[in-house]
This record gives structure tokens, C-alpha cells and sequence, in this order.
């Protein structure tokens, strides 16, 4: 016996939303993969000698690790290390990232992370903090990739890590652990500017090869070479 006419409707529609949904994404992540594809700064080498920096990633969110103290900037007295639980350490290095303050806040663990939030972030968006770890001598690894700038380059990464350090009275939280703290910074996290777009913008705005758009981890980490290759 043939179906009912609005079975066989019902049927299509559900057929061809599921064919749209699945073209969408196919769509979104063939243009991510171009977007991160395509260079910034496509005449950068990296220097022979300079100022070391690393470039964090935990397959989903990255970090620019920096060294404390350099002619160009002692972080000290911008990331008070008694700022965090853990302060009598010999920290060397801050690690440093800009994100979605919900995400940050409410999602210890990215099984935390609600449908919900998910869906407010790709509609709206939401507002922006910075994310401070506070490292002693880190070693490079395969998610933490050593990268050598000049001194006026990592002078210009400075500068455009200065826009989005708080400024006059802070507003802070504790951190995952005893040496990280999340700071009140502003600005607008959507998916256009994720917190993995932060870390290539501002990896761009010192002059190093890049991609243009970078929204997950992987768009940024390919850009950086493995010590260990």
C-alpha cells in the first residue's frame, strides 16, 4: 500500500533538511580549511635569532606562551604572579589566550560545554576575557611549538596584546587550577573572531605567516612547525 500523501511529504522534508544541514556543514568546514589555508605575511621566515615564544594548543583552544621578562616587556607587574592561587613558584613564562567568558567561566571540561551555549555563540556571539597561566620553564611538545621572532616583531606582538590587557581596577576569577586567572578584557567573541582567530591576529599583527581564517585550533597549529619533525 503507497504511503499517505503527507507521509510522503513529511518524509521528503525530512529527507532534504537533513541533505541541507549536512551540505551546511560540509560548506562551513571546507571554508574554514581554505580560510586557514590561505597566508598572511607570506614572505615571513622565521629568524635565526630573536626572542623564543610558543604557540599552545589543546586540539580545541590555543595560547601564546611567552617568556616573563624580555627587554620589550616584563609581564611581571601587568600578571602579578600573586594573582594566582600558586604564587611562590619561579614562573618563567605566561601563557596567554582570549576567549568566550561563558565557555571560559561555566566549562572546566569540554563535556561541560552546553548545546546551548554552543547554539548562543554561533547566533550572537558573547563577550570576550583573558586567560592567564602562569608556567615554569615549559619544555616544547607537539602541542606546545617553539617559535623564534625578532625583536621588533615580538615588540609589535606586545603591542597588540596590550588591547585587550585590562586596564585601571581589574575584575578577576580563579583559574582551572592554582596558576591560571581569567581577567574582564571586553570585546566581542562570535564566529567570525574566535579565541583561535585572537591568537593568529595577533601572531599576524608582529609580521609571522599565518592563515587569514583561523577558527578552530588546527588552522593555527599548522602554521607552526613541530620541533620534533
Amino acid at each position: 500500500m503507497a504511503a499517505p500523501p503527507l507521509r510522503r511529504l513529511t518524509w521528503r522534508i525530512a529527507k532534504w533538511s537533513a541533505f541541507a544541514l549536512a551540505a551546511f556543514f560540509a560548506l562551513f568546514f571546507l571554508s574554514i580549511w581554505i580560510g586557514s589555508s590561505i597566508p598572511r605575511n607570506s614572505g615571513w621566515r622565521e629568524p635565526d635569532d630573536g626572542i623564543e615564544i610558543m604557540v599552545q594548543s589543546n586540539g580545541v583552544h590555543t595560547a601564546l606562551v611567552l617568556p616573563l621578562v624580555t627587554p620589550e616587556r616584563d609581564w611581571r607587574p601587568v600578571f602579578p604572579a600573586d594573582e594566582v592561587a600558586l604564587s611562590g613558584e619561579p614562573y618563567t613564562h605566561l601563557a596567554i589566550s582570549w576567549g568566550e567568558r561563558q565557555v571560559f567561566l561555566e566549562t572546566p571540561t569540554w563535556w561541560d560545554l552546553s548545546p546551548m551555549t554552543v547554539l548562543r555563540i554561533a547566533g550572537i556571539g558573547g563577550d570576550g576575557l583573558l586567560h592567564v597561566e602562569h608556567y615554569v620553564r615549559p619544555a616544547p611538545a607537539d602541542d606546545l611549538r617553539p617559535l623564534r621572532l625578532t625583536h621588533a616583531e615580538y615588540a609589535r606582538l606586545v603591542a597588540e596584546i596590550d588591547r585587550v590587557v585590562p586596564q585601571g581596577q581589574r575584575v578577576s576569577y580563579p583559574g582551572y587550577g592554582d596558576q591560571d586567572v581569567f581577567y574582564e578584557t571586553g570585546g566581542h567573541y562570535t564566529v567570525r573572531n574566535t579565541c583561535n582567530q585572537w591568537t593568529s591576529n595577533t601572531l599576524a599583527s608582529a609580521g609571522v605567516k599565518t592563515g587569514w581564517w583561523t577558527p578552530m585550533a588546527g588552522g593555527v597549529m599548522k602554521w607552526v612547525p613541530d620541533s620534533a619533525e
